[in-house]
């Protein structure tokens, strides 16, 4: 399929991709499945946090939306969660510090009172083709947002969730059939499987279910902002379906984790690939 040549610097826009990602802006309808639900979404700007976002507005769900830097992104997602007639809060901020972490559940705890759904989707990774260009500082900081920013906010917000709550990670192909050159951000992604897993058997008896999913290549900001552009022009290419899914494809596999129709899903790793398998 192939996608035109184009760089960005990170985190990367939205806005500034060609073509513009699908987040199901124009193609998603709710049907009411998250109706009264409080979500917390981090990388919710863009991309597949952007689609989750929209999907679960849709789907009835007020959201309290974390993001980094990309201020016009996220306020474009902010009008989608109003247009659908759901409150939505937007709290700027690097998730490598953990002070942030708790700052976010504080917000959405002093906002709504509760959480019941918790998206770790955030995620930084960098192209490298060797391992000498990899700085100490820049692995700390991929484990940092990855998978410390999980942890953290999944123990901050536990005192505020209720069974029948859900705790979602974002993982990838990548956590068992890791790219040489994303070696920091794959381990991270096999981290968070194995993590969400651990999750789900700590957090049974509480009833709050806790899942990962598994995208495969897809479209979002993360790719022209970290890749080269010969990797941009020719991303997805080589799946079994011959394509990188859109981010709007990812979102009814959060809706199903995240609600009353995945009640007794706890511990999966659902995957997403466009035909990669996943172990």
């Amino acid at each position: 399929m192939g996608f035109p040549e184009q760089q960005q610097q990170v985190p990367g826009s939205q806005q500034q991709m060609r073509p513009a990602p699908d987040c199901g802006e124009d193609s998603y309808r709710g049907s009411g499945k998250l109706t009264g639900k409080v979500a917390v979404i981090t990388g919710a700007d863009s991309g597949i946090g952007r689609a989750v976002a929209i999907a679960f507005a849709r789907e009835g769900a007020d959201l309290v939306l974390s993001y980094l830097s990309e201020h016009e992104d996220a306020a474009e997602v902010e009008k989608l969660v109003r247009d659908a007639g759901r409150r939505a809060v937007l709290v700027p901020g690097d998730l490598s510090d953990s002070t942030h972490c708790y700052a976010l559940i504080d917000t959405a705890v002093k906002e709504f009172g509760t959480i019941d759904v918790l998206v770790s989707n955030a995620a930084y990774q960098m192209t490298h083709d060797n391992l000498e260009e990899i700085s100490d500082e820049e692995f700390d900081y991929t484990f940092k947002v990855n998978v410390s920013a999980y942890f953290t906010l999944v123990k901050a917000a536990l005192p505020h969730m209720k069974a029948g709550a859900s705790i979602i990670g974002s993982s990838s192909v990548n956590s068992d059939m890791p790219s040489p050159t994303l070696a920091p951000y794959a381990a991270t992604k096999a981290a968070i499987a194995n993590l969400s897993a651990s999750l789900a058997q700590l957090l049974g008896l509480r009833g709050i279910r806790v899942n990962s999913v598994a995208p495969g290549p897809i479209w979002t900001p993360l790719i022209p902002s970290t890749m080269p552009v010969e990797k941009v022009t020719a991303f997805g290419d080589d799946t079994p379906l011959g394509r990188a899914g859109q981010p709007a494809e990812l979102a009814p596999a959060y809706v199903l984790l995240a609600g009353d129709d995945g009640s007794y899903i706890s511990g999966a790793r659902v995957a997403v690939t466009g035909g990669r398998p996943i172990l």
